[in-house]
Formats: structure tokens, C-alpha cells, sequence
């Protein structure tokens, strides 16, 4: 029992005590880094630490405090609620009347929801508390825009393969002996990590745990422990960056590129239909006239889905998203409707022309609506080239839809071309 009370996880003894001593973070604490410069001057302003699982948020803060001794307080969003806040802010009023400033570091901020938020307002305002804020997930996403305006954020990077080789290290030397892995085990171990320090020294103190003696290779490590899953929360920043990414890898013709990222999406637990409703979006978005079939294999996809369900119909989604990536595209009918879209609203009360406007009553017909329609199958070439536009608009008659000279769009100028030749020679 003596000995579990005196237990200290391996990730808590290695923790720096300098900025120095902090790994990955080389643009926060180079000579002209953030954080070397917020030391310096001895004044921390309220911070947000935005950074995955394991990438330093809680040792940073920690050394903030220390460099310019103040009382350092810290508590979980997942497991505080107003109470607990209210309790460290009179705390923390009663340590500024004595002379005393205090840190107070929220982990997972993102946690509290808007009101919650809105009580450290007045306490930062003040100079009661110095709030730095831990969070996995995108700020301008999860935080009120007025506690961000009173907080800088700093952006953590996940740690590389450099920086965990060094945890290694630092492991290996707390502990005292050579991790038991090979070379190439010791490759996928850092792989496993995911670019998490902590979970990577996790790791490390159980190898431990299993014996020093025999030396393991990559399927017996992998036996050991599975592979890590991804940092993916459906409704936060994951789920936001891979489909961002999904998208820009189909609008650049990637079809390996998206292919990842759809199974990184699937693999995390991603509603297959969010990401068949982002291919039908992408298909008229991106490929629109350029290939119309598009919108119909990403449909088509949908109804192979619903038919044979996970995980036979994924392979309908992966087909349809090979055809996105490959097809032709143009974005030209999303700019029509743009443009178009302004003119509706600016031109909102112009009646269209009468000859286009069917006269259903007598007194229509003799004011002269539908007078003068010309009916175009009737007409050569099926094509009357009469002006369908309000009067108002002919002046400066628009042109909503520039078709590009890519994939089926090319057969639409060349028939808009034809139509305007047969406009002229008509007129």
C-alpha cells in the first residue's frame, strides 16, 4: 500500500521544468517564440492552448506559473461545473487583496458550455485570475467569441517523430535500460502514439512492466497493444479538418488522397450519410456541367447504401468517390447561381416581358400578354432567339453561366456559341 501511494506515473516524473526541457514546440519557444517572449517579460496574458492529446498544454502552463511565481491553480472542465468555478474565483479575490496574482489553467475548456464561460469575463478583466485555457478542439469553434477576444491563443503541434525519439530517451534513462524492442519495433511504437508524449511514456512504463529481458519484435509489440485511434470527435475540430480535407482532395483530382481520408472518416465512426450528402454537395458544387453523371453516381451511391448497409455498401460510397475525384471540373453553374442570386434581389419587382407571360383572361389577351410568343420546336433549327429577360435588363443583358472548356461543358459552349450565331443572323 506504501508503495502504490508513492507511485508516480513515468509521463509525471518526465516533465519539464523549463521551457527548454519541452520537446515539438520549437516555433513557441525559439529565440523569438511566444512563450520565450511572454517569460521574458515576466507579464502572462490570459492564453488558450490549442494542441491534440499529450503535446505539452499542462506542462506549458505549468511553467508559465513558475517563471513568474504565481499561485498556480488547475481544474478539469469534464469534471467542474459553476460551483467549483465560483469557489477558485473567491479564492482567487481573497490571494489578490493579500498581493497574491493566480494561474488558474482550465483543462479542456471546450468542455463548459457558454454561460460557464461567460464567468471568467469579469475575473481576466480585472487581473483576479490569469486563465489559460487547455483545449483539443478548434477555439473559434468551441469558445465565445468575447472570452477569446480576451484570451491570445497559441497553437500546440502534435509531437513529431523527433521530438517522441526523445521521450524515448528520457525514458530509457529515467528507467534505466534500453527499451526491449527492435529497431523497427521501436519505430512503430512512436507510430502508435500518434504524436501523443504521454501516451507514448504510457506505453514505454508497461513495456516495462512486461520485462527487460526479452526483446520484442513489431508483431509482438502490435500484440501488446493495438494501434492507437485517431483524435476524431464527430460534432469537434476532427470531424471538421478531415472533411475539409476530404473535400479538397476530390475538388484537386486526388483519388488517393480522398480515398484516405473517406477511410479515416469510416474508421473513426463517421455517419456514412454525412459524407454521402458532402459528395452530392461536392458533385453539383464542383463537377457540376462538367460531368452530370456525377450528381448521379453520388446518388447512386446512396441508394447502393441504404441497400446493403455497412460494410458492404461502403464499397458503393468508395466507388463514388473515385468517380468525384477523376471526373472533370467546374464550378461554373455554382458562380451563375451566385451572381444570379444578386441580380434576383436587386431586380425583384420587374415583371417579365408579356409575349412570355400566357394571357389566361380576356382582358389579358387584350392588354397583349402572350402576343408575339414564338414557339421554338416550330421554328428552324428549333431556335427563335427571342429575349426572355424584363425590358429593364436588355441594356446590359447579364451572363450568369461561362461554361468551362473542360469534360461535357465544352459541348455546352459550343452550343451556346451556335445559339448566339443563329441570334445574330436573326436579327
Amino acid at each position: 500500500m506504501f508503495d502504490q501511494n508513492k507511485y508516480q506515473p513515468l509521463s509525471d516524473k518526465l516533465r519539464p521544468n523549463s521551457i527548454q526541457e519541452i520537446v515539438g514546440q520549437d516555433h513557441l519557444i525559439g529565440k523569438d517564440g511566444v512563450l520565450t517572449k511572454i517569460i521574458e517579460s515576466k507579464k502572462i496574458p490570459s492564453i488558450i492552448l490549442w494542441g491534440s492529446a499529450g503535446c505539452g498544454k499542462t506542462t506549458i502552463a505549468k511553467i508559465l506559473a513558475k517563471a513568474i511565481n504565481l499561485h498556480f491553480e488547475m481544474i478539469s472542465a469534464t469534471s467542474s461545473g459553476t460551483a467549483e468555478l465560483k469557489k477558485v474565483f473567491e479564492n482567487s479575490i481573497k490571494r489578490k487583496k493579500d498581493g497574491f496574482g493566480t494561474i488558474l489553467m482550465v483543462d479542456e475548456i471546450h468542455h463548459f458550455n457558454r454561460l460557464q464561460q461567460d464567468l471568467f469575463l469579469p475575473y481576466i478583466e480585472d487581473g483576479t485570475i490569469i486563465l489559460i485555457g487547455a483545449t483539443t478542439e478548434n477555439p473559434s469553434f468551441e469558445l465565445n467569441s468575447a472570452l477569446l477576444s480576451r484570451c491570445r491563443v497559441v497553437t500546440l503541434k502534435a509531437l513529431d517523430e523527433e521530438a517522441l525519439q526523445k521521450l524515448l530517451i528520457r525514458a530509457e534513462e529515467n528507467l534505466g535500460s534500453k527499451l526491449p524492442l527492435t529497431k523497427e519495433a521501436r519505430t512503430e511504437l512512436i507510430s502508435i502514439s500518434g504524436g501523443d508524449g504521454r501516451y507514448l511514456l504510457n506505453l514505454c512504463e508497461e513495456l516495462f512492466s512486461h520485462g527487460k529481458n526479452k526483446i520484442l519484435s513489431t508483431e509482438k509489440l502490435l500484440e501488446l497493444f493495438s494501434r492507437r485511434s485517431g483524435n476524431y470527435d464527430k460534432s469537434g475540430d476532427g470531424h471538421y479538418g478531415l472533411i475539409s480535407a476530404f473535400h479538397k482532395s476530390l475538388r484537386g483530382s486526388d483519388a488517393d488522397a480522398s480515398l484516405y481520408y473517406l477511410a479515416r472518416m469510416l474508421v473513426a465512426g463517421e455517419n456514412p450519410y454525412y459524407i454521402l450528402r458532402r459528395l452530392v454537395r461536392f458533385a453539383s458544387e464542383d463537377i457540376g456541367l462538367a460531368d452530370p453523371n456525377a450528381v448521379l453516381q453520388a446518388l447512386a451511391a446512396k441508394e447502393a447504401y441504404d441497400f446493403l448497409g455497412s460494410p458492404e455498401g461502403d464499397l458503393s460510397i468508395v466507388a463514388a468517390v473515385i468517380y468525384c475525384a477523376t471526373a472533370p471540373k467546374s464550378n461554373a453553374a455554382y458562380v451563375a447561381y451566385n451572381k444570379v442570386v444578386i441580380d434576383a434581389k436587386k431586380y425583384n419587382s420587374l415583371n417579365p416581358p408579356k409575349h412570355i407571360i400566357n394571357g389566361h383572361t380576356k382582358m389579358m389577351k387584350e392588354q397583349g400578354f402572350g402576343d408575339g410568343y414564338i414557339y421554338d420546336p416550330d421554328t428552324k433549327n428549333s431556335f427563335s432567339g427571342q429575349e426572355y429577360f424584363p425590358d429593364e435588363m436588355l441594356k446590359n443583358r447579364p451572363q450568369y453561366y461561362l461554361p468551362n472548356q473542360r469534360g461535357f461543358e465544352r459541348e455546352i459552349e459550343k452550343r451556346l456559341e451556335y445559339w448566339i450565331k443563329l441570334k445574330k443572323e436573326n436579327e
